[in-house]
């Protein structure tokens, strides 16, 4: 196994996740296949399915607020802690300490329009 490359989240409302992810969390938007909407970051991307109206083939149970997502920002956690606070985006949990698949790195916990848990952290150094 190498990386992943995509996950797909399904969503109650596609604008307001799209919403979320750009101005929130400065991810871009893209359009593939037909008109289907993603969001990309560094060398990933998260393809969005509206609940109820999925692709096939798709998970047994999709589910919006069913995702705990963990993502590596570049940033301080002081500042992404006020810049979410700019945006009116409460943090949940944080910051505190866990391991992610590098080892140790401190992290804070928002939510997005679905409920989904949002993990955003910086590895040491």
């Amino acid at each position: 196994m190498e990386r992943l490359d995509h996950l797909v989240l399904t969503v109650a409302d596609i604008e307001a996740t799209v919403d979320f992810y750009t101005r929130v969390l400065g991810m871009e938007p893209v359009v593939f296949g037909g008109g289907r909407r993603g969001l990309a970051f560094g060398q990933s991307k998260i393809n969005l399915h509206r609940a109820g109206h999925e692709f096939e083939p798709k998970a047994e149970r999709p589910t919006p607020g069913s995702a705990d997502l963990c993502f590596v920002v570049a940033d301080p956690l002081e500042r992404v802690i006020a810049e979410l606070a700019a945006q009116g985006v409460p943090v949940e949990e944080g910051p505190v300490e866990r391991t992610g698949a590098l080892g140790p790195f401190v992290s804070v916990y928002v939510r997005d329009p679905d409920g989904n848990l949002i993990e955003l952290s910086n590895y040491p150094g």
